[in-house]
């Protein structure tokens, strides 16, 4: 489907919509973390436009350098309502890109995120004609896998040099050779070339096609080009090639045959030489032998000039790139050398001799040949590690490539950032190069949580792969992850209602804790050892006062401690839910699953089945006010639902609002108003991003055509508690965006477009204490609702309970032997003299 047609429908959708039009625009800007912070599988210059080139990455879309070095994103209108009405951010996978030597403006990317059951959709070949500002769709008649094994073969789609109407791609799944003569638009089969599957013991699903590559010397401008090289990712004959086009094809005889797996095949023009890099695996992950070998095309000879022989090396090769401008120059990278660090060598003789980026000098000792410039992302390196020898070249290194038009400028892509420089020609002198993270632009994280506690930080994140960040400027990169202890990738985190300096987050470590506690806000951490290295990480809920954490493992049963208290079994709670605590009774806990809500009322010990919501059949996320009592939103798969009695019953939100995911509040515009929730909803059948200030009565859209963030039940919402309008939105795939408001504010319009359906168990066990603590509250309450001591004055603060702060009205007198300490200037705690 073409954009601009998908686009006026949407645009139709919405004028016959019922919801509030917004009133108030919203300015999208990335969260700066500087250093990409995702696998970046290729990266393709343009070898007839200086300065044109283009990145893809696995679930976070392409991107093109700018003249700064950075890079522009390309894809970041792909949500679940415009014109990429998939169920997920198909977009995003990218597994194929070419860029046209001819018609330097036009542009092709494969898309598609998976190949396997749990991704329904077919794959599609997206062009431009701008350089990826716009782009037409052509769908195809098979999976694309942009987040599969072997995603970083290729590049398996190539314009032909000669005449740019013809593109060949290679699919996965055994679908084979595929061609289009009308620049992308049509596709057909190649059904002469039959060597489509590979063996599938080495992935999920046969990778198929690795590379196709034309060779622009045998033929002339305006006629097909005759020779091309198609590589498949087969342990057996794996490199073919046409010499009519396409129409016939041919096992290249006498390639070297050891089980290997070709990666790349990336043409030296002026040497008439094909080169090849091999693995034992398909990666990014794996690999633990491999060749470099070259072809010569004129007299058929293969040589192999690997860096280093079978015998002693313990990687695959991946990366591989080769100068335009000088011929004979070549480079290659070590698929994964995860010790002591990636290897990357340079050739200047055709693979005769080769240098690399580092050397033993006699172990432990190690030559470095470069120095190392992270200042655009100073959280690449971890400053807490003790570690011998630390990572820095990268890992998982299959894009290498050297700028055609500038034998200084190189870039390559690792499993965490791009890397590269403008210095290169030194490698061949002083043997001295800078190292330089340049990935600025390239924000691809998948994130996980988002929390703006009041009196924190701008932003508090968690994430896959590289952990977390305590945001003090979100248009600067961190200096650091979160650290002390160090995981991999983070599940969850909260902070305390009554309490915000309280956080808790938990990831996965092999050696360390995998639930952690901070006291300011999450500048630094301690483990938490009611944990153990071998406790399943997921998401975390603290209690108000911070004294408990519930944790819901991503497998096995409910878990909660209480002052790190060993960590002990909820069988009461379904496993996989949904949780969340309330912001001011340090008692309660709340839980929902399969379309039905329960709640804690002794710390998470034991849990209650209160009401089921409608015909719900999930719970998607469970949201607290964050200063009223009992006050609990949920959204499930039919709708948003809202309580102010703790969960003992409650109201569906109508006005059209028929599906929810990911939600949060943010700061009320003023103190006598509700706050601010936003989240991914289906208002009158639109799926986006929409925020109310009403409870529900009117809802504005305010993601665009331009920030559709993707799949919205892949998302992750809150709302920014120290300042008004201001939204969060975690991607899956590219990273983290705030939006702030400017405009008019929002008009109210009459209630009776709201409708409501009240769901109320006649079971449940609340005690009437906590059932009837809020029932008398108006929407307009800032006052914090509990069942303890009345809010005055002249009251005792329970242990551990607020005390003080700006706009607090409760007790602020604390017991014998207790004294109210100022964490911020929002809140007072009743802390042990």
């Amino acid at each position: 489907m073409a954009r601009a047609t998908a686009t006026a429908l949407f645009v139709a959708s919405l004028m016959n919509s019922a919801y509030s039009a917004a009133s108030q625009a919203y300015t999208w800007k990335n969260v700066v973390t500087g250093g990409g912070g995702g696998f970046v599988p290729g990266i393709v210059f343009n070898p007839s436009a200086q300065g044109v080139a283009y990145i893809r990455t696995d679930i976070g879309g392409p991107y093109r350098l700018n003249s700064d070095d950075t890079w522009t994103p390309l894809l970041d209108g792909v949500n679940n309502s415009n014109w990429q009405v998939r169920a997920v951010a198909h977009d995003w996978g990218i597994d194929a890109l070419a860029t046209d030597p001819v018609d330097t403006e036009r542009l092709y990317v494969a898309v598609g995120m998976y190949t396997n059951e749990w991704d329904p959709n077919p794959g599609s070949i997206l062009r431009s004609t701008d350089k990826g500002d716009t782009w037409d769709e052509t769908v195809l008649p098979f999976k694309v896998g942009g987040n599969m094994p072997g995603r970083g073969v290729g590049e398996r789609l190539a314009v032909d040099p000669n005449d740019n109407s013809i593109l060949f791609f290679g699919a996965r799944s055994g679908h084979g050779l595929w061609k289009s003569t009308d620049y992308g638009v049509t596709w057909s089969n190649v059904t002469s070339f039959t060597w489509t599957d590979a063996s599938s013991t080495y992935t999920s699903d046969p990778v198929g096609i690795a590379w196709v590559t034309f060779d622009s010397t045998s033929g002339s401008e305006g006629s097909p080009t005759p020779r091309i090289f198609v590589g498949v990712v087969d342990t057996e004959e794996s490199v073919f090639k046409s010499e009519d086009g396409g129409a016939t094809w041919s096992w290249v005889s006498g390639e070297p045959m050891y089980g290997f797996l070709p990666h790349k095949g990336v043409l030296s023009p002026a040497e008439q030489t094909l080169y090849i890099s091999y693995s034992n695996g398909a990666g990014p992950y794996d690999g633990t032998n491999g060749t470099v070998h070259k072809y010569n095309i004129s007299t058929g000879v293969w040589t192999d000039i690997s860096p280093t022989s079978m015998a002693s090396t313990y990687y695959g090769y991946g990366g591989l790139a080769v100068d335009l401008q000088v011929p004979g120059t070549i480079m290659v990278a070590a698929l994964n050398c995860w010790w002591p660090d990636e290897l990357i060598w340079r050739s200047l003789d055709s693979g005769e001799t080769w240098s690399p980026i580092w050397d033993w000098n006699g172990y432990p000792n190690i030559n470095y040949y470069y120095d190392y410039d992270i200042s655009n992302a100073p959280w690449l390196q971890d400053d807490t590690s003790s570690a011998e020898f630390p990572v820095r070249v990268g890992w998982m290194v299959e894009a290498l490539a050297i700028d055609p038009f500038d034998s200084n400028h190189w870039l390559y892509g690792t499993g965490e950032t791009i890397y590269g420089g403008h210095d290169l020609l030194k490698w061949d002198s002083a043997h001295n190069i800078t190292l330089e993270s340049l990935a600025v632009g390239v924000e691809e994280m998948a994130v996980i949580g988002l929390i703006a506690p009041p009196g924190g930080p701008e932003l508090l994140s968690v994430v896959g792969d590289d952990g977390g960040f305590y945001h003090t400027d979100l248009d600067t990169a961190p200096e650091q992850a979160f650290h002390s202890p160090t995981y991999g990738s983070t599940n969850g985190i909260d902070y305390a209602g009554n309490n915000p300096a309280y956080i808790v987050r938990a990831g996965a470590s092999s050696t360390l804790p995998t639930v952690s506690l901070s006291t300011n806000f999450g500048l630094t951490w301690s483990a938490d050892y009611a944990a153990s290295s071998s406790t399943v990480p997921g998401s975390v809920a603290l209690s108000a006062n911070g004294d408990t954490v519930l944790l819901v493992p991503t497998s096995g049963s409910p878990l909660v401690s209480t002052y790190s208290s060993t960590f002990s079994t909820v069988s009461t709670l379904p496993s996989g839910a949904a949780i969340a605590s309330d912001k001011s009774n340090n008692t309660v806990f709340y839980g929902g699953s399969a379309g039905s809500f329960y709640i804690s009322t002794n710390s998470g010990v034991s849990f209650t089945k209160t009401v089921s919501l409608g015909s719900s059949t999930a719970v998607n996320a469970i949201r607290v006010h964050p200063s009223v009592a009992g006050d609990v939103w949920v959204s499930t798969d039919i709708g948003l639902w809202h309580s102010t009695n703790y969960g003992s019953s409650f109201t569906q939100i109508g006005s059209g609002c028929t599906a929810g995911w990911s939600f949060g509040f943010g700061k009320a515009l003023t103190t006598s108003s509700y706050p601010v929730l936003f989240g991914f909803f289906t208002v009158d059948g639109v799926t986006a991003l929409y925020k109310t200030e009403d409870e529900g009565t009117n809802w504005e859209m305010i993601s665009d055509a331009s920030h559709g963030f993707g799949a919205a039940s892949a998302n992750v919402v809150n709302g920014d508690l120290n300042n008004y309008g201001r939204v969060f939105v975690g991607t899956n795939g590219r990273g983290i965006w705030y939006g702030v408001p400017s405009g008019s504010l929002p008009a109210s319009t009459a209630a009776s477009t709201k409708t409501s359906t009240t769901h109320t168990s006649s079971t449940t066990t609340i005690p009437t204490t906590l059932a009837t603590a809020s029932s008398s509250k108006t929407s307009s309450s800032s006052s914090t609702t509990t069942t303890t001591a009345s809010s005055t004055s002249t009251a005792t603060a329970s242990p551990y309970g607020q005390c003080g702060g700006s706009g607090y009205t409760g007790p602020t007198t604390c017991p014998s032997g207790w004294t109210c300490s100022a964490e911020n200037s929002y809140y007072s705690q009743c802390v042990q003299s």
